[in-house]
């Protein structure tokens, strides 16, 4: 039997299935992938929660972030917006590097900023988006690269902050996801 977590996020409701990290670990997988509905609601409410005028960039990591972010860039107008690879590409010219650690993904990852987008930022201001923040991994990693360039992270916003990540006050979120055990039942 899959257990599932009923969500409601930006004003929609999702049932979230339950997924193994590990014995002791389970989430709520929130996906926009596919969810035009959700991507669209909850890029608006992003967008309520910084003041425009608080940066110039906003920048994610791949693969989730990247239909949210975009979304964000269409509905207020942005021209551009910065996304951080998994991998080095061609196109990408003499790439900066940081290493991530996720949940959600087995051992550590490395995230890539071409210096033609670590040019743009250096000096700016950059708002990190991301789907969902557990550890913070991610969002340091984010950071870490954002520091490298030569820019200042002026905001962190995600759509839920899952666990402990609910109780840090330096990140902006639309709902809290709580962690589970095998059973289905939250994590005390």
């Amino acid at each position: 039997m899959r257990h599932t977590y009923p969500i409601t996020v930006a004003g929609l409701k999702r049932d979230l299935p339950i997924c193994k990290v590990s014995d002791e670990l389970y989430i709520g997988a929130f996906v926009v992938f596919g969810d035009a509905e959700l991507t669209v609601a909850c890029a608006r409410e992003l967008l309520k929660l910084v003041p425009a005028d608080s940066y110039d960039y906003m920048l994610t990591a791949e693969a989730k972030g990247i239909p949210l972010i975009h979304e964000m860039a269409r509905q207020s107008g942005a021209k551009k917006y910065i996304l951080l690879r998994k991998g080095a590409k061609v196109y990408m010219p003499d790439p900066l590097h940081v290493e991530d650690q996720s949940i959600t993904t087995a051992g550590t990852q490395k995230l890539y900023m071409g210096r033609d987008d670590a040019d743009l930022i250096r000096g700016k201001r950059v708002l990190l988006v991301d789907d969902v923040i557990s550890t913070g991994g991610s969002m340091q990693a984010m950071e870490a690269l954002v520091n490298l360039a030569g820019g200042s992270v002026t905001g962190r916003i995600a759509v839920l902050a899952e666990g402990g990540a609910q109780n840090r006050n330096d990140i902006k979120y639309l709902a809290p996801l709580p962690m589970f055990n095998a059973d289905g039942t939250v994590k005390g």
